[in-house]
């Protein structure tokens, strides 16, 4: 299957994704999502943390790692959702990250599954940090000024796993501030649902290949070459 990943696996990752919502506003929606399904507890391959299966309350959980070649404030952006299955098929836990941290992502009564079962979450505007709550944002001092006056500040970003590998010419960073200049926005606060499109969920793997490469051709797009 182009997408790499077993038909199992496969199936269950949509059965399974998360609803995200996004400022109505928002620029930028997800290129990729990069797919783990665990039947035993192991670490990550792409989040600092072991992800636990107990095989009891939990039976597996699928770690969704959701790929955008554009945050407001640099190049390179990648949040995670992790869901866990109970034996009845129904989620028992979710967890989110922001900004390299994890939140749970099921309220405590449940209501932010849909009627289909999904976990509903709200994504930062322009950060795309993970939240249940969508006023969570509001408590963030420079959630309007990262999207205006901040726009393109970090350049490209490179965390440790790329090291090497995205940082390929010296004016990485003065194109990555230019191109997001561009796009800078006021927040709205008002969310709508996104709908995912299948063909972007692949493995992991897959994705840990792709990504150097997206982002080397779009610096080298940016530079007009």
């Amino acid at each position: 299957m182009s997408h790499s990943l077993e038909a199992a696996h496969w199936e269950a990752a949509l059965r399974y994704a998360p609803d995200l919502y996004f400022d109505v506003l928002e620029p930028f929606k997800p290129d990729r999502v990069g797919v783990t399904v665990f039947e035993a507890t192991a670490p990550s391959p792409s989040f600092d943390r072991v992800v636990e299966v107990d095989g009891s309350q939990t039976m597996m959980a699928i770690e969704y790692a959701i790929y955008w070649d554009y945050d407001i404030q640099h190049l390179y952006e990648l949040e995670h959702v992790w869901i866990f299955v109970g034996p009845d098929g129904d989620i028992v836990h979710c967890e989110c990250s922001s900004h390299g941290h994890r939140l749970i992502g099921l309220l405590r009564d449940r209501s932010n599954l849909s009627s289909d079962g999904r976990v509903q979450l709200f994504s930062q505007p322009g950060k795309h940090a993970m939240s249940p709550i969508a006023e969570f944002f509001r408590l963030m001092p420079t959630a309007s000024s990262c999207c205006m006056e901040d726009a393109g500040n970090d350049g490209l970003l490179e965390p440790a796993m790329f090291r090497g590998e995205l940082r390929t010419r010296p004016d990485s960073d003065l194109l990555a501030r230019r191109c997001l200049q561009q796009y800078r926005f006021q927040p709205s606060f008002e969310y709508a649902l996104h709908a995912w499109d299948p063909s972007l969920f692949v493995s992991w793997e897959q994705l840990r290949r792709e990504i150097p490469i997206r982002l080397n051709a779009l610096l080298a797009s940016l530079a007009g070459e």
